[in-house]
């Protein structure tokens, strides 16, 4: 019998950020001397005594199976997050606790979406976001978001994206790819017109704490409590406290939607690690000092980074208010080459800056935005430096 994959998974392909960092593994490997500008995680160890506690759970054998939702202590500790820092109330049932934001991104959709429903997501986006939604069997309407106005969805444009078949708008704040964030009243605009539509709001807040300038980030569900009863917030541990690799993320929303993501990760995952759940009990209760250091330091690194790019002729970057990264404007090169390489698109450029500068970046097309590049300032100043200086000069080898 001939091999025949699900239609599912011949509708997606992999994570296009993860063949960047697996094609920049490799040159590493080979000891190539390559600056990895395009990993989305921070480059800061876990604070000890977030590892201090990983650890005494190991010594002292927490190392079952915890209740599916994830530990009550860690749930509660979460609610009490909510309502400190939003003024929202969260009880410990309308959270869940899951392996990773992701996951818990994918059991939201996967609880709302059904056949050919559809979700509104504005561009550039995550790239994961419409292969979920594609798993899901559901339609991704994209919103076209512009540079010039900090690639944020406007109420009108989100009036002219809804549909009768809309079941979700997903909002990424800060975001990835973009770094932009929306301030109190950007948000309050789009109030009006998702009140008055019945259909739910998945805010994805992972980069909530890595906002600068004295910018403050403000939840979607915190302006009204009719907005409260439709949105899924989906938070973690990965970005807020350098996690990526305990893996644990967790949504709070509605009772009967948090009910569904349990049954599907009941049938997936299950819990999520119980050794990781007490570590992120420890973040959440110990000193957050860490916090803010990281969001000094990466304030700093942006300011570095984007003054260099600036300077590099025909690059234009919106210069953003959150996450760790930048994402400049690059089709002044589309079209230009040195020797037989080509520059068509973005994902050409980042394989030129890959081989050539020895930088690895992701190309914007993955993100739904052609014409831009994505760049990390997870790692050192001296880094973001040479990486700056390498993209020059092989951009000025480039000729039309």
């Amino acid at each position: 019998m001939a091999l025949k994959l699900s239609r599912r998974v011949e509708r997606i392909e992999i994570s296009p950020t993860m063949k960047i960092s697996q094609l920049a593994i490799e040159m590493k490997a080979r000891g190539e001397n390559l600056i990895d500008l395009s990993v989305g995680e921070p480059d800061f160890p876990t604070p000890e005594n977030i590892k201090e506690e990983g650890i005494n759970s190991i010594k002292n054998n927490f190392t079952k199976y915890t209740i599916n939702s994830g530990i009550i202590e860690l749930r509660r500790a979460i609610s009490e997050k909510f309502k400190r820092e939003h003024n929202l109330d969260y009880k410990p049932e309308e959270i869940i606790v899951s392996s990773g934001a992701k996951q818990s991104i994918f059991n939201t959709i996967m609880s709302l979406v059904d056949d050919d429903d559809e979700v509104i997501i504005p561009s550039p986006y995550y790239v994961s976001y419409p292969h979920m939604v594609s798993l899901a069997n559901g339609k991704s309407i994209i919103i076209e978001t512009k540079e010039e106005n900090g690639f944020k969805i406007t109420s009108e444009l989100l009036s002219q994206a809804i549909t009768s078949k809309t079941k979700l708008l997903i909002l990424c704040n800060p975001s990835n790819p973009t770094g932009t964030a929306y301030s109190k009243k950007e948000l309050e605009e789009l109030i009006p017109v998702l009140e008055e539509n019945d259909f739910y709001i998945l805010s994805d807040e992972i980069y909530e704490k890595l906002v600068y300038d004295d910018f403050k980030f403000i939840s979607i569900a915190s302006l009204s409590e009719k907005i409260k009863n439709k949105t899924v917030i989906i938070n973690g541990h990965s970005k807020s406290y350098s996690m990526t690799g305990w893996r644990i993320g967790y949504a709070a929303g509605p009772i009967e939607i948090i009910k569904a993501m349990n049954k599907i990760q009941s049938h997936s995952t299950s819990n999520a690690s119980s050794i990781s759940q007490r570590a992120a009990l420890a973040a959440l209760l110990g000193p957050q000092d860490y916090v803010e250091f990281s969001r000094n330091e990466f304030q700093k690194r942006r300011d570095i980074l984007y003054n260099e790019l600036t300077s590099i002729n025909g690059i234009k970057c919106y210069k953003p208010q959150g996450a760790f990264y930048l994402f400049p404007n690059v089709s002044f090169y589309f079209g230009k080459h040195s020797g037989n390489i080509t520059i068509n698109n973005s994902f050409d450029l980042a394989l030129y800056l890959l081989n050539q500068a020895k930088v690895a970046v992701v190309p914007g097309s993955v993100f739904g935005a052609e014409g831009y590049i994505r760049l990390s300032y997870s790692t050192s100043v001296e880094n973001l430096i040479e990486g700056a200086k390498r993209i020059k000069e092989a951009l000025q080898r480039l000729v039309s």
